[in-house]
């Protein structure tokens, strides 16, 4: 039986501060996250090739036949029919992009390379996530509902065209407009919408998640597990344990795993004079184009913004780091630090620390040595970009 082990490739470091933190399949688009995605399609558990200081949480899996897959391709039913066929020794790529390899070792010089012809998408730029999440709604729609039957929908909500609706046991949605004309709506197991909610598909939210009072929430938005939403959110991921509960603008973004915004925080995606974006990326270490008018917020796990906390268009915000005081901060703002628009200093680590295991506590969870280790690294490795 063949053994199935996603890879992160150089396109990592594109795709920080996301993957300080998580493989590259770990990040959420769509309703799943990649990993996830290959899991279903390929009925496995795949495991994962990554940093070392992520490898406790996230272990590697090897047997007499293993198929190494870029862990930042998405997978398609066609793709899934090639890789699962490829012979040993081979590799199956797409023009210059290396999709997959069945092979012993990653490394085999003697693999024959097979070409593929049909699509591929992947992840390869911090606001492809958000990019691609309403196409990546529909798709994970149709994997994670086929066969099945949504719950009934309440009465109380006004909802057009329900037939594009699914929503899991024990989900709750009274009193709400659901818009369901432009793409698939997922309700996940638990999750609730509260009152006065007025949605638009393609939208998604996973288990226990929850839309507060009021929320408008555009096309394009998934909401990850355990996260609570309020306020005006449009085209936006926020990939799970995270929070915006208050009014508030958040466009074009995607937030990370266990960050809070305060209330009335607000992000920027469209700059005055309506020119290009510019963004912060890891790999090159400076700002690079996007192509893009609109781009917003891309916030690592573990960072808070205070109240009335003001986003420039294009920011980029680092793991564990504390943002609070009036005026835009600057659009690149380091992991472990604290400050805003007057400047930003070091954010002690053992401080980041003592935040993240009140904030599991809420969750019940428990923020152990294995998650203290990844943010010990990330601290290191990031010491460089707090050189004020």
């Amino acid at each position: 039986m063949k053994n199935y082990i996603l890879y992160d490739t150089e396109v990592r470091n594109a795709l920080k501060p996301f993957t300080f933190t998580r493989p590259v399949s770990e990040i959420r688009c769509g309703i799943l996250t990649i990993t996830e995605k290959w899991n279903r399609l390929l009925n496995t558990t795949c495991s994962f090739k990554t940093e070392e200081y992520l490898r406790q949480k996230y272990p590697l899996h090897l047997s007499d036949e293993n198929v190494w897959i870029n862990s930042s391709v998405f997978p398609t039913k066609e793709l899934i029919d090639v890789i699962t066929n490829l012979t040993e020794n081979s590799s199956l790529y797409c023009g210059d992009l290396w999709i997959a390899t069945c092979a012993n070792e990653l490394q085999n010089k003697d693999c024959q390379k097979q070409e593929f012809s049909g699509e591929v998408r992947q992840l390869q730029h911090l606001w492809n996530i958000f990019q691609m999440n309403p196409s990546e709604i529909d798709s994970d729609f149709e994997i994670v509902t086929k066969g099945r039957k949504s719950q009934p929908i309440s009465e109380t909500n006004r909802v057009i065209c329900p037939e594009n609706v699914f929503i899991e046991e024990g989900a709750s949605v009274e009193f709400s407009i659901i818009n369901a004309r432009g793409g698939k709506v997922y309700i996940g197991k638990d999750a609730e919408i509260w009152e006065n909610a007025v949605i638009r598909a393609p939208f998604a939210m996973n288990e226990h998640a929850v839309v507060k009072m009021s929320a408008k929430i555009y096309e394009g938005t998934t909401i990850g597990p355990y996260s609570k939403v309020g306020g005006e959110v449009q085209n936006s991921v926020i990939i799970g344990y995270s929070n915006k509960g208050h009014d508030g603008y958040l466009g074009n973004a995607v937030i990370g795993e266990w960050c809070n915004l305060g209330a009335d925080t607000n992000n920027s995606n469209l700059k005055n004079d309506y020119s290009e974006v510019k963004i912060w990326n890891y790999a090159s270490g400076k700002f690079e184009k996007t192509g893009l008018q609109f781009c917003g917020l891309m916030m690592g796990d573990h960072s808070k913004a205070a109240i009335n906390t003001m986003f420039n268009t294009g920011t980029v915000v680092g793991v564990c780091s504390n943002i609070y005081s009036a005026g835009f901060p600057r659009n690149f703002i380091p992991s472990f630090t604290r400050g805003g628009s007057q400047g930003i200093e070091e954010n002690l680590f053992s401080k980041a620390v003592e935040t993240a295991k009140r904030v599991y506590a809420r969750r019940h969870k428990d923020f152990d040595d294995v998650e203290s280790a990844i943010l010990a690294k990330v601290f290191e490795e990031t010491r460089q970009n707090r050189q004020f």
